[in-house]
């Protein structure tokens, strides 16, 4: 399919409509891509994506949580790190749509965490540089939001941060990593394990997001530590 009808169904998607479609395409091409066919990459797109959705999503955090500041800068942090933003561009499969090199390609590049989430940022810095901060929210409202939600007060229930502080007193390393996904795109399901100093199986946790499946393998940890206890 060519590269432009394939766009169009991205725009379609999201009910967009570029005045300019070439933005939409610079925001697809990966910095492979781009060296190979010597046109511009999605790099300075990421930046201005990057900034919108700092602001976007934090002014949705401020609206919805009565916290103080910290509470609302940790937890605009946790909604636009790299995992996040890699969960809302595999929502949508954004993968499938980006222009890659050929080594790149090879490498399963489009399944890649960063370069997911840095062409989402470009995404995001293309539709507000083609049509403004309003129209961001066509892509907010239907990907980011609604999985923000189901995470709103997830602060009170950061199992990660609780199992890293009691294994870090004892200078324990913690690595987590998804070990299968099912289901359907708009329906999956995630299934984490933590590790301790690479070797001990702490815990196992699902979740229809990689952030969710990971704290529900930190909460297993702690009820297992928990229990040896007692």
């Amino acid at each position: 399919m060519p590269v432009n009808e394939k766009l169009r169904e991205l725009e379609h998607f999201f009910n967009l409509k570029f005045n300019d479609f070439n933005l939409l395409i610079c925001a697809m091409t990966h910095s492979s891509y781009a060296n190979e066919h010597d046109t511009e990459s999605n790099e300075r797109m990421e930046f201005i994506g990057d900034a919108v959705l700092d602001l976007a999503v934090g002014t949705y955090l401020f609206q919805k949580l009565d916290e103080p500041e910290g509470v609302l800068t940790k937890k605009r942090a946790q909604e636009v790190c790299e995992g996040s933003l890699h969960d809302y561009a595999k929502s949508f499969r954004l993968g499938q749509y980006l222009l890659l090199g050929k080594g790149e390609e090879k490498n399963g590049g489009r399944e890649k965490s960063t370069v997911l989430a840095d062409a989402f940022e470009a995404l995001i810095g293309a539709v507000f540089l083609d049509k403004g901060y309003s129209e961001v929210f066509k892509i907010l409202n239907k990907v980011v939001f609604p999985i923000i939600d189901r995470s709103l007060h997830e602060e009170d229930n950061d199992f990660k941060s609780k199992l890293q502080e009691m294994v870090q007193s004892d200078k324990r390393t913690l690595s987590y990593s998804i070990v299968s996904e099912s289901g359907p795109p708009h329906d999956k399901e995630f299934v984490a394990r933590v590790v301790m100093d690479d070797v001990i199986m702490m815990g196992q946790g699902k979740g229809k997001t990689k952030k969710e499946a990971e704290q529900n393998a930190a909460r297993m940890a702690l009820e297992k530590m928990a229990e040896s206890k007692s």
